[in-house]
């Protein structure tokens, strides 16, 4: 395995301390632990802050929901920009930067119109930050690093979501809700810093936008036309598949509080708090095994494991519903984003190599899981009020069944793209091992 240095390309195992403050998979690690505040940035508080400002649910709704729909549709566009762009650092610290700036613009004024705005911005840049990141980690890691490096990325940003979520709540209520404007602020500097000291020689753009397989087999590299995102079976099965997952889990954890605070069984502070915190903690476990599961049964496995999660929590939750069933709800629900953190990724990598699009691919996958996420409040929303949270769960929990059947029908189009592409751990004898994702 080879890795580009502050000053030229050489082995990893010839890679020192000596050559850099930082060695850049370590300042990688930390820009994704300051970055998930600076991605939430106030959006986990930004509720309770208009309410106490005067503003109703409907009017609260309605910007979260103009957020969310911004951030959707920026994510394809954004993708291809990383993958256009050979000023990645620059992309991560504008887009960090103006995801603070946004988020302070709402100490400013509460006025609709501003918080609208605020929300479409941040969404809008915070949607470059995911694409852009994983561009990074791709360009320095390379293809045949890429598993592990984003497993122990997704492991720092768990970390720091648990971080993030724990101060801002201490610090709001120790000094006022104008302590997590300044938390945030911290972060993004901390973030910018982090961007920072990843010297810019270590990031092949070539390989950061999936072309390192096209150089090696044929010099200069070209990426192939945007068309190729909607030839490739294996990508649509995965994005459509993840769009009925989402579907069925975006909604299970606000009705599952709601169902909580309706029946009296915890304080809906304490219970909100607790819900972030377990799944996160087991998302920072699931994110580190998801390397080693890829290396061990594959990819498809992988996935599989982490939709078999969801309806076995729709179940859970129909059956549990007290405060000391979060429990195992939320757990499965880190074992399943946990898993998908590191294996989507990963494997739009796998299926988009030599294309030159990876990143607008990354793109349009989390576009579809969005839709598929937004969604998912109406359709919950709508059978709990007319049949009670119960059969919200279960239905949800029915719903994403749909991308177990899409997963295991189309599971043979998966390993053959993945047996079929060439990789470095076939040059090294290990293609049994690859086609059994």
């Amino acid at each position: 395995m080879w890795r580009v240095d502050c000053f030229t390309v050489r082995s990893v195992s010839d890679f020192g301390p000596a050559d850099c403050p930082m060695k850049p998979t370590r300042a990688l690690e930390a820009l994704n632990f300051f970055m998930a505040d600076v991605q939430a940035g106030i959006g986990p508080f930004i509720g309770v802050f208009l309410q106490a400002r005067g503003w109703g649910a409907d009017a609260i709704g309605s910007v979260m929901t103009l957020g969310g729909i911004a951030g959707m549709v920026a994510t394809s566009p954004a993708g291809a920009l990383v993958d256009a762009t050979r000023h990645k650092r620059t992309l991560i610290v504008v887009a960090g930067a103006m995801t603070m700036l946004a988020s302070l613009a709402l100490w400013v004024s509460d006025r609709y119109w501003m918080v609208a705005a605020s929300q479409v911005a941040s969404a809008v840049t915070g949607a470059a930050l995911g694409p852009a990141v994983a561009g990074v980690t791709l360009g320095i890691a390379r293809e045949a690093g890429f598993d592990r490096q984003f497993g122990r990325n997704q492991v720092a940003n768990h970390a720091g979501n648990v971080a993030g979520a724990a101060l801002a709540g201490w610090f709001g209520w120790r000094f006022g809700f104008a302590a997590v404007f300044v938390l945030a602020a911290i972060f993004g500097a901390l973030t910018v810093a982090s961007t920072l000291m990843i010297p810019a020689r270590a990031i092949d753009h070539d390989s950061a936008r999936g072309l390192e397989a096209a150089a090696q087999g044929s010099g200069e590299p070209h990426a192939s036309g945007f068309s190729i995102l909607f030839h490739s079976r294996p990508l649509l099965l995965l994005a459509t598949s993840l769009a009925l997952f989402h579907l069925g889990n975006a909604a299970m954890l606000p009705l599952y509080g709601m169902a909580i605070v309706a029946a009296h069984q915890g304080d809906p502070n304490a219970f909100t708090a607790e819900t972030i915190v377990i799944a996160q903690l087991v998302m920072v476990a699931a994110a580190w095994l998801a390397p080693r599961m890829i290396r061990w049964r594959g990819y498809w496995w992988v996935m599989l494991a982490s939709y078999l999660a969801l309806p076995l929590r729709g179940a859970l939750a129909a059956a549990l519903m007290s405060a000391w069933g979060v429990w195992p709800v939320q757990m499965l629900d880190g074992i399943g984003a946990g898993l998908q953190s590191v294996a989507v990724p990963a494997l739009v990598v796998r299926l988009l190599r030599g294309t030159g699009r990876v990143n607008v691919g990354q793109g349009v996958v989390a576009t579809m899981q969005g839709l598929g996420a937004a969604l998912s409040p109406a359709l919950g929303g709508v059978i709990a009020q007319h049949l009670g949270y119960a059969h919200a769960f279960l239905v949800l929990g029915a719903v994403s069944t749909g991308s177990l059947a899409l997963w295991i029908g189309g599971g043979a189009v998966v390993r053959h793209a993945c047996r079929m592409s060439p990789d470095r751990a076939d040059e090294e004898g290990n293609a049994d091992a690859v086609a059994r994702s």
